[in-house]
């Protein structure tokens, strides 16, 4: 079993930015493709990010292209979500996960952590 726990979500306003963490204590995760998922009120959940186990790939969805940033350090078994330009519709709950095919069909999450963006 992984765990995943991610952190540093948090009010902020328009245009600002974030950083999320998602760390697997005790556990080396840098087999796995890592992502970002998230899920508004009222929503279903979408795929925000992936990346590759060993780093070298990176998929975004559409509406984040060119504001978010994943990356990940295998030696510190995290991974990251940069956010810049944050907009009103990026509010929502941000999960990590994991898993071979994470895009389609993590095997593991997080508990999540909740981003809000005033405008």
């Amino acid at each position: 079993q992984v765990q995943l726990v991610e952190s540093g979500g948090g009010l902020v306003q328009a245009g600002g930015s974030l950083r999320l963490s998602c760390a697997a204590p005790g556990r080396t995760f840098s087999s796995y493709a890592m992502g970002w998922f998230r899920q508004a009120p009222g929503k279903e959940r979408e795929f925000v990010a992936a990346i590759s186990w060993f780093g070298g790939s990176t998929y975004y969805a559409d509406s984040v292209k060119g504001r978010f940033t994943i990356s990940r350090d295998n030696a510190k078994n995290t991974v990251y979500l940069q956010m810049n330009s944050l907009k009103p519709e990026d509010t929502a709950v941000y999960y990590c996960a994991a898993g071979a095919q994470v895009v389609t069909s993590p095997n593991y999450w997080g508990q999540g952590t909740q981003v809000t963006v005033s405008s």
